[in-house]
């Protein structure tokens, strides 16, 4: 036997019931979050997961600028910067050539956009509408914002992430000025879903929902993957988005993977977090370290690092740059991706969408960046933390009072 010949290794007995085992813990979590949520699944989609600005922009863009028909577009944060600029010549020129074209911005988030931009899209007939400008707004409405972002072209590819059109997403992680992020490509029918969550905001923001550009097409199956696409809503009371991730983290078997740019729970999904680690699942949580934009925010999750830590619980802090991106793994089998983080503030009060997908591939490969991440990230060790400064500790004291608005 010449050493290019290839041995075959007998299957192992176990892979068969590994692969049932697997099929039934994703029919178990779908069934799940169909009952709890009340939003079907749907079958025959696909997804590329896209990693940081180099991946992301490109990809948008391009989906874009081959729009014949719609493109509707909402973001939490559309700021300056060249990346700015070219979306929105991106979106003008589509829409000078006929194709209908609407972007939502929340009033809040994208208050820093540079009037020339909004002067050029709507001179080229884009249709810009803001979600609750803070000046027109009661002061019960000031704390709810929309957070989610949508892109979706021609009815039939679609975008949802944690990116926000500005420099700061450009790049590669490569160093502080380029933050780590991760957006989903989707075709298929969770496209009407995520066109949902677009079209709910618009309707509270403009008088036309739809107009004779709107084909409302049929989707054809693009692959494997089952998708349920679920709504964050800022109102008051226990969110869909809630029910979510609990139902993620009591599902969880084997592990339980958790990247997020803002970690700022309250004790009830702190107890949560600390009841799978102790029923022995691997709980790993993914923190900005010390470059982070709200450090207010990771002082408020900090408070609760100490309980976390003696729990099981693993907490690491990414190093190279700020960590913005929202993504949950559990037992290598289904994920969560999408605008909402794991703070109060996403859970409870803004609008958001999330897809939770059942899919190994995908899930393998979110798994796979969050490998990626943790290596280049520092690992919070429970002896050290518990000998923390007092001054450490009273900063983290001080923020609690305002702990459910960050």
């Amino acid at each position: 036997m010449t050493s290019t010949e290839h041995v075959t290794e007998p299957e192992s007995a176990d892979a068969p019931r590994k692969d049932r085992a697997a099929d039934e813990r994703a029919v178990r979590i779908r069934r799940r979050l169909e009952r709890l949520i009340g939003i079907a699944a749907t079958e025959g989609n696909a997804l590329v997961a896209l990693r940081n600005g180099d991946e992301i922009f490109p990809a948008m863009l391009e989906a874009i600028r081959s729009a014949e028909y719609t493109v509707d577009m909402m973001t939490f944060v559309y700021w300056k910067g060249a990346i700015a600029r070219e979306f929105a010549y991106a979106l003008a020129e589509r829409a000078r050539d006929g194709v209908r074209v609407r972007l939502l911005l929340d009033g809040f988030g994208s208050r820093l956009i540079d009037k020339d931009l909004l002067e050029e899209m709507d001179r080229a007939g884009v249709q810009v509408a803001w979600f609750r400008k803070p000046l027109y707004l009661s002061p019960l409405k000031q704390n709810h914002r929309c957070h989610r972002k949508v892109l979706v072209v021609d009815e039939q590819m679609a975008f949802t992430g944690g990116v926000g059109i500005a420099e700061e997403w450009c790049g590669d992680a490569r160093n502080p000025h380029e933050w780590r992020d991760t957006h989903v490509q989707v075709r298929g029918p969770a496209v009407d879903g995520i066109a949902a969550a677009f079209a709910q905001n618009w309707a509270e923001c403009h008088d036309e929902l739809f107009d004779d550009h709107d084909r409302f097409t049929a989707h054809r199956p693009q692959g494997d993957a089952v998708v349920q696409v679920v709504r964050g809503s800022a109102s008051l009371g226990w969110q869909d988005m809630q029910t979510l991730v609990r139902v993620m983290i009591e599902s969880a078997e084997e592990r339980f993977r958790l990247a997020t740019a803002y970690f700022s729970p309250d004790a009830y999904f702190v107890r949560l977090l600390c009841a799978a680690a102790r029923r022995g699942v691997e709980v790993e949580i993914l923190l900005p370290g010390p470059h982070t934009d709200k450090r207010v925010c990771q002082l408020a999750g900090q408070h609760y690092y100490e309980e976390l830590l003696a729990c099981g619980v693993k907490l690491h802090q990414y190093q190279p740059t700020m960590m913005h991106a929202k993504v949950i793994t559990v037992d290598r089998t289904a994920a969560l991706v999408g605008s909402t983080n794991f703070n109060q503030r996403s859970l409870a009060h803004d609008e958001e969408v999330m897809l939770a997908v059942l899919d190994d591939e995908f899930t393998a490969t979110l798994d796979a960046h969050f490998d990626a991440d943790m290596a280049a990230s520092r690992r919070v060790q429970p002896s050290r933390w518990k000998r923390r400064s007092l001054l450490q500790r009273a900063r983290e004291y001080a923020v609690q009072p305002i702990r459910r608005y960050l």
